[in-house]
């Protein structure tokens, strides 16, 4: 079976578990061909990102005239078509918070992917995230392309759900995967109940490269580290303040920033004023490697979101042994429970979380190291690459066999006002509820 995965950015670095989950289902027999809005000159640290930006086609990568053409031979070729998709586009726009003619923009590059999946034999078209990958993935099948469906991550998709159109792309879609109970609360609450049996509970895989590491105990280094996009929604600065604190009542620890972001000269200001810079330290873009040895350097992991879908970085701590400090949000609960595998604080709360960094720093080694095993262990259980490869892969193939199994006459438009359910749902699914 010959799949299509399209994204916004590929390869991206906080982006792994698409690569990951990608060649997962291929190992499962599935052809899968890569698209790309963008993202041929992103900054790339690992060997597997070189090899998959090889492997992507880009639909930006050209500029614009390619998709002007695109366009215009769509209009020739498939008037009817073009009409429906144009109408939906500009439905699309109508409460976006983005201007109309950017939803005119994802019209022409689902025109300029249309004939490479037809070239490519795609029986099916997957997007990561419910935004604009999801859009060009539905105007695609309006102009006649492959059925599609998306995954929802969160928290993006569950903020401006109206203006993004969630609810019209569910209904449209095949299927929709959530990655946690939490995610598929909030597809549920943007859209009738009708449509529920569409949405499905595949959880995010760890990365092998973190699953296969040899257990070391906790080290006795009193450091912390914090792993993710330097944004507003990762709670950076409550997390400098909560180190100022530590910092004025004489604790001595480290703590070390990994990654990239819009607000690291926000963060670098504050750890200034803070006088911290002997205690922050902020590392830029790493790689794989050398973020798994910033993990396993560093007594726990700490989050400070104020808002998630299910971080992969959690996961992948866990997986090394080391316990987390992090918020009471979105799928995290449903993934690490306090006292045994970490500690959860309320969201916002700066003395909470000030809390949860002294005692695991004062925590003997050993209770820390056991709590590392115990989140080791779960991360496993719950969070097989293999095991979500094997969901996804039965939802692809479940959709492909349904369609072809439906009379050739029957019109897009049916289809969308009496889909059926899937009917393979995954064994393990029963379970994430």
């Amino acid at each position: 079976m010959r799949i299509a995965y399209l994204t916004n950015q590929y390869p991206k670095v906080s982006h792994s578990f698409i690569r990951r989950e990608i060649v997962a289902i291929e190992l499962l027999g599935f052809e899968i061909t890569r698209i790309a809005i963008r993202g041929w000159d992103l900054e790339t640290v690992d060997d597997e990102d070189c090899v998959e930006r090889d492997r992507t086609k880009y639909v930006l990568h050209d500029g614009p005239l390619p998709l002007l053409l695109a366009l215009l031979r769509m209009i020739a070729t498939r008037p009817a078509c073009f009409a429906r998709a144009l109408l939906l586009a500009l439905r699309m726009g109508r409460r976006s918070d983005r201007p109309l003619f950017v939803h005119l923009a994802y019209l022409a590059e689902a025109c300029r992917i249309e004939p490479w999946l037809r070239a490519a034999g795609i029986q099916h078209v997957h997007a990561h995230f419910g935004t604009n990958p999801a859009e060009v993935a539905m105007l695609q099948h309006v102009l006649g392309g492959p059925q599609w469906s998306f995954t929802v991550h969160g928290p993006e998709e569950f903020d401006k759900c109206e203006l993004i159109g969630l609810a019209e792309k569910i209904r449209r879609c095949a299927f929709v995967v959530a990655i946690s109970s939490y995610g598929l609360s909030q597809l549920y609450r943007c859209v009738g109940h009708q449509h529920w049996h569409k949405i499905h509970v595949v959880h995010c895989g760890v990365e092998p490269a973190f699953c296969t590491v040899p257990a070391s105990p906790v080290p006795a280094a009193r450091r912390l580290v914090c792993v993710g996009r330097l944004s507003e929604q990762k709670g950076h600065l409550l997390l400098v303040e909560a180190a100022r604190r530590l910092a004025s009542q004489g604790v001595d620890f480290e703590l070390v920033l990994v990654g990239q972001g819009e607000m690291r000269a926000d963060i670098e200001t504050l750890i200034n004023s803070s006088n911290l810079r002997a205690q922050v330290r902020l590392t830029g873009t790493i790689s794989t490697e050398r973020l798994r040895e910033e993990v396993l350097a560093a007594r726990a992991l700490v989050l400070a979101s104020f808002a998630e879908g299910l971080p992969s970085v959690i996961m992948e701590a866990m997986a090394l042994g080391r316990p987390i400090i992090s918020t009471f949000i979105a799928g995290i609960p449903e993934l690490v429970h306090p006292g045994e595998h970490g500690w959860l604080v309320p969201a916002g709360d700066v003395d909470a979380l000030v809390d949860a960094m002294q005692e695991c720093l004062d925590a003997p080694v050993a209770k820390l190291t056991s709590m590392g095993k115990a989140a080791h262990d779960r991360v496993i259980e719950r969070h097989s690459v293999e095991a979500a490869a094997d969901q996804l892969s039965g939802l692809f193939r479940s959709a492909i066999e349904e369609r072809l199994a439906l009379p050739a006459a029957r019109s897009d438009a049916e289809l969308s006002s009496t889909a059926r359910p899937i009917r393979a749902r995954a064994r393990s699914e029963a379970k994430s509820h």
